[in-house]
């Protein structure tokens, strides 16, 4: 059995960070996660991805981010169950909660903060019939080491932040990039937007816009793509890899069955705290909703440190919040 203050369901970047601000007010953490390391999505799915929206990091990788939150954490002692989901919550007389583990794992705590990203989540594939012949081998849901794709010819499909940066980094190692979209703008940050413009101007990567993927060709391995452009004309793309980058498919899992209320797989919250309703249990970070909500890291760094404030009084009932900066009280631990 594991006894702390604050069960963090989640172990990226806002669970990483609520461990920081929780820690500030003294309170211990313990963090359980589905994923087998810390680092959520960032460290699964694009560990190597350059971030550029963290104050005082122009640019920096998921992983460095990761990294550095780390030891941003380490004076604070928390404790991880990684590699196993949360199953059950339930809540005590005094209004704690047992948190209990697919393999056993038995958490006792005063504060449950639902930290988990997006949920269980799984790749947006697009409609192909013959994906799966070559999913795993040249068709990539992910990017996790880029250099495998050194010198090869690359055609990136997606609209959005992930498939601009992928394309904006690869541009400086693949032989070839090609980036393809259904419609003729970006759902991703303007800024990155235009750098593929840019390139795209400047020869570096060919871009195809309001173009429909029809099929793929090869024999055994993947040898060219088939796209169609607005007036309906087919085109012929050869490529080495196919990187289809349309985002994830969130499932909440258990977390639906708590109590709490949903939308659209998403857990409604108070902007006041983020508290999700259910008492001691907040959301922080791209599982919750509010109005006015932007699916940013920084925003789920400023909803943890809100939410830490708030769940004091569970942890602490007796005594009165006295929050110092940490520019003049430093990083005090446990």
């Amino acid at each position: 059995m594991i006894t702390t203050d604050i069960c963090i369901i989640g172990a990226g970047p806002v669970g990483l960070f609520a461990v920081f601000e929780a820690g500030l007010l003294k309170m211990r953490c313990h963090l359980i996660d589905v994923l087998p390391q810390v680092g959520g999505q960032l460290s699964e799915i694009y560990p190597h991805k350059p971030i550029y929206d963290i104050p005082g990091y122009p640019s920096i990788t998921a992983q460095e981010l990761i990294d550095r939150q780390m030891e941003q954490i380490e004076p604070f002692s928390p404790t991880f169950t990684l590699g196993e989901r949360v199953e059950s919550l339930e809540k005590q007389h005094d209004g704690s909660y047992w948190v209990k583990g697919s393999d056993g794992t038995t958490i006792h705590t005063q504060v449950v903060v639902i930290a988990g990203g997006l949920g269980c989540f799984e790749p947006r594939k697009p409609t192909l019939d013959n994906l799966e012949t070559y999913e795993g081998q040249q068709v990539h849901y992910m990017i996790k080491d880029p250099e495998q794709f050194k010198g090869k010819r690359l055609l990136i499909a997606g609209g959005g932040d992930s498939a601009l940066d992928w394309t904006i980094f690869l541009s400086d190692l693949a032989e070839k990039v090609t980036l393809v979209h259904r419609s003729d703008s970006f759902r991703g940050a303007p800024d990155s937007a235009q750098k593929v413009f840019d390139l795209a101007q400047q020869g570096k990567i060919n871009l195809l816009l309001s173009h429909q993927l029809e099929s793929l060709q090869g024999n055994g391995q993947l040898e060219s793509v088939i796209l169609k452009n607005k007036n309906k004309e087919t085109i012929l793309v050869d490529t080495d890899h196919f990187i289809p980058l349309y985002g994830l498919s969130p499932k909440l899992g258990p977390i639906a069955d708590w109590g709490l209320q949903i939308d659209k797989n998403a857990i409604e919250v108070d902007t006041f705290d983020y508290s999700t309703g259910v008492e001691r249990i907040y959301a922080i970070g791209d599982i919750n909703t509010y109005p006015g909500k932007l699916k940013l890291i920084l925003c789920g760094y400023h909803e943890a440190a809100l939410m830490a404030q708030s769940a004091f009084k569970y942890v602490y009932p007796d005594q009165k919040l006295s929050f110092k900066y940490t520019t003049v009280n430093g990083i005090n631990a446990f």
